[in-house]
C-alpha cells in the first residue's frame, strides 16, 4: 500500500494537478491527502484525472477563507470505507483492507501556522484519538516543531514542541522515520528557514500490522511544503506496480530521440539543478512506461500477424511438398 500527505500551498496550479497525477500512475498509489487546498469544491472529471482513472472516492474539507481546506480520496478497489469524521483541523475515513478485512483508521491533519489556534488544534487532536478504537496513521501538516535540530535556526518556542510530544507519548503514537532529507518547509527569504512540520504518526497495532513501513519526502519544487510518500512494503505494495525498465532496443526506433527531448523540455526548471533533474527524470519515466506499453501492444499485435502469415505460407509449402512428391513417385512406377 502506497499513499501521499502533501501540503499543496494553494491547489490551482496545474503542475500540480500533474505531479499527483503522474505519482498515482507511478507509485500506484492507494490513497491521497492533500492540505490546504484554497478550494471547496471539484467537478468529477477533475478528481478522475487527478488519480489517473481509478476508482477513488473523495471527501472535501472546505477552506476557511483563502487558506486551509482538506481533500482526502482513497481507492475502492483497495479498501471498503466506513464511516468519514471531519473536526476542525482533520478529516478521517475508517477503512477496511479488501485483502486481509483489516480495519484501521486514515487521518490526515491540518493545523494552524498561528500560535493561538495551536491549543484548540491540540485539544481536537487528543480529543479525536482518545475516542477512535480503531489502529490510526495520522499524517499531514501539523505546523508543529519536536524539537531544535527540526530547525536551521535558533528561534525556537519550547512551548508546543512540549506539548505536541507529550500528547503523542500519552496516545501511545509513534513517528514514522522519514528518509530523504531533514526538513519538510522552507520559506522563500533570501536566507530561508527550514522546518520539519510535515511528518505521519502510527499506532502501535497499525505499525505492527505493517512493521515495514517507511516515508519517503519527495522533492519541493511545486510547494514550499515536501510531499511525504508512504510505502508500507506489504505484500499487495507491489502486486499491481512494474519495475520501470529501460530496453536499449528503444534507441533504434526512429523517432525516440526527439520524443525524449521533447518530453525533457516540457519540465520548468525548479529551484535546484538537483531538484529539476529529479522532477525530469521523473516525468520522463512516467512518459516512457506509458509508450513503452503501448508501444508492447503494437508489437504483440504485428507479431501475431506475422505468426498468422508465416503459418499460412507453412501450410502451402507443405502441400506443395506433398503435391510434388506424389507426382514424382508416379513418374517413377510408370518409369
Amino acid at each position: 500500500m502506497k499513499g501521499i500527505f502533501w501540503n499543496c500551498d494553494g491547489f490551482k496550479d496545474p503542475k500540480k494537478h500533474r505531479f499527483i497525477s503522474d505519482l498515482t500512475k507511478e507509485h500506484n498509489l492507494s490513497f491521497i491527502a492533500i492540505s490546504e487546498i484554497g478550494r471547496r469544491s471539484f467537478t468529477n472529471p477533475f478528481l478522475k484525472n487527478l488519480c489517473s482513472g481509478k476508482n477513488y472516492i473523495w471527501h472535501v474539507k472546505e477552506p476557511k477563507g483563502r487558506s486551509g481546506g482538506i481533500l482526502l480520496g482513497i481507492d475502492l478497489e483497495v479498501f471498503d470505507i466506513g464511516a468519514i469524521d471531519e473536526g476542525d483541523y482533520y478529516v478521517k475515513f475508517h477503512l477496511c483492507n479488501k485483502n486481509d478485512s483489516f480495519k484501521w483508521a486514515l487521518v490526515v491533519v491540518y493545523g494552524p501556522a498561528q500560535a493561538e489556534f495551536k491549543e484548540n488544534f491540540l485539544t481536537e487532536l487528543v480529543h479525536m484519538c482518545s475516542h477512535e478504537q480503531l489502529p490510526m496513521l495520522i499524517g499531514g501538516d501539523f505546523n508543529i516543531l519536536r524539537s531544535p535540530n527540526e530547525k536551521n535556526n535558533d528561534k525556537y518556542d519550547h512551548r508546543w514542541p512540549f506539548l505536541f510530544n507529550a500528547i503523542i507519548d500519552g496516545l501511545n503514537l509513534r513517528e514514522l522515520e522519514m528518509s530523504g532529507r531533514k526538513y519538510t518547509w522552507a520559506n522563500s527569504l533570501e536566507k530561508p528557514t527550514y522546518e520539519k512540520l510535515d511528518r505521519i504518526l502510527m499506532a502501535t497495532e497499525w505499525e505492527q500490522k505493517f512493521p515495514l513501513s517507511n516515508v519517503i519526502a519527495l522533492n519541493r519544487d511545486i510547494s514550499d511544503h515536501t510531499p511525504l510518500l508512504l510505502n508500507t512494503r506489504d505484500s499487495s505494495s507491489n502486486a499491481t506496480q512494474y519495475q520501470f525498465k529501460f530496453e536499449l532496443g528503444w534507441l533504434l526506433r526512429d523517432g525516440f530521440m526527439d520524443m525524449v527531448k521533447e518530453v525533457w523540455e516540457s519540465v520548468d526548471p525548479g529551484p535546484t539543478p538537483m531538484e529539476t533533474w529529479q522532477t525530469k527524470i521523473r516525468r520522463l519515466r512516467q512518459h516512457l512506461r506509458g509508450w513503452a506499453k503501448n508501444t508492447s501492444g503494437i508489437l504483440k499485435k504485428e507479431k501475431k500477424k506475422n505468426i498468422g502469415q508465416v503459418g499460412q505460407f507453412r501450410q502451402k509449402s507443405g502441400n506443395l511438398y506433398s503435391i510434388t512428391t506424389r507426382g514424382g513417385f508416379k513418374t517413377i512406377l510408370k518409369n
